[in-house]
């Protein structure tokens, strides 16, 4: 039995021991828990494949940041090493089962309580699993999976409800769906950060928006510079979390803190690829890919700062409206 050290010893350490193949059942999974689970085991130079089963999606559906981050996640570099498909028939799958094999052969398997998530795995909650031997637990796993459609299926929205986040984490108020990705934000805790420099009122020169305005480096690399009133509280997840940020345009982004202090971080960067946020938000102002930003531009647009609302601890909205 785990209770203690449940991300190492059921979602690493098998990796280590040879394992090469992940599949899971989990009732509910966060896009931003997958991808920081392929970054750490990708640092760690463990080369596995994750396939997810997210089981819930008949009765609560699935919220919009987490269909696109999988999405996204699909459509990256760890195409190859992960895939991630919802349960659709009902009844809905509640179960949460982690099961390990080598080369093709059932290896281990831990049965238990935490959710494919962040938050499950870790101290945050007190959560519970047990290894068990018995590879009947493939059957299963098969048999969810004749229910289940991959997420980046052309009929995945058809047979899943995709929720906007704010409806999506009320639990539910089904309302808006899909087709209404932008929720209301009234009652969500939120941020504003600025797109200037403090001490100069311009977009810096080499910093921020422009980080890659620099010899060497590819020239949309960005990252969102936090004031200390907001880097020092808890409103983002601090390192190394991963998090999903959805935008008022309906896109997705899997983003963590970065620079400076090892724990809080002064900045929020795409760790994956860093030119993501700066190609967005000069597709957002009208230029170029790897022109130069500068106020002008985005007073032109309409707006000098960003707000972030949180849904919860691994699910945010940036809103960059001209009318925001």
């Amino acid at each position: 039995m785990i209770f203690s050290n449940l991300y190492n010893d059921a979602l690493i350490q098998p990796g280590r021991e040879g394992a090469n193949h992940l599949k899971i059942i989990s009732g509910y999974a966060s896009a931003a828990m997958a991808f920081h689970h392929l970054e750490e085991l990708n640092q760690k130079g463990i080369n596995i494949s994750i396939s997810l089963l997210v089981g819930m999606c008949p009765s609560d559906g699935l919220s919009f940041s987490n269909h696109r981050g999988f999405q996204n996640i699909i459509s990256s570099a760890y195409s190859k090493c992960f895939s991630c498909s919802y349960v659709y028939s009902k009844p809905s799958v509640h179960a949460k089962l982690y099961i390990w094999y080598k080369t093709g052969t059932f290896y281990k398997a831990f049965i238990g309580s935490p959710n494919y998530t962040q938050n499950a795995f870790s101290k945050n909650q007190r959560e519970i699993l047990s290894e068990i031997q018995d590879d009947h637990v493939s059957e299963y796993y098969n048999h969810i999976e004749k229910d289940s459609i991959y997420c980046n299926h052309a009929d995945a929205e058809e047979l899943v409800k995709i929720y906007n986040d704010k409806n999506y984490y009320l639990k539910h108020p089904h309302e808006d769906t899909v087709a209404q990705i932008f929720p209301k934000t009234e009652g969500l805790e939120d941020i504003r950060v600025s797109l200037l420099c403090r001490k100069t009122g311009d977009v810096p020169r080499i910093g921020g928006l422009n980080w890659g305005q620099r010899p060497g480096r590819e020239p949309n690399q960005a990252y969102l510079q936090l004031p200390p009133e907001v880097y020092k509280k808890d409103f983002f997840p601090k390192r190394p979390q991963h998090f999903t940020v959805v935008t008022d345009d309906s896109k997705s982004f899997i983003c963590t803190r970065a620079q400076k202090d090892l724990n809080n971080g002064h900045a929020v960067e795409t760790p994956h690829n860093n030119s993501l946020l700066g190609e967005y938000f000069r597709n957002r102002l009208g230029l170029q890919n790897g022109a130069k930003i500068t106020k002008e531009d985005l007073l032109r647009y309409g707006r000098t700062d960003i707000t972030f609302y949180k849904f919860d601890d691994e699910n945010f909205l940036m809103d960059f409206s001209a009318d925001g």
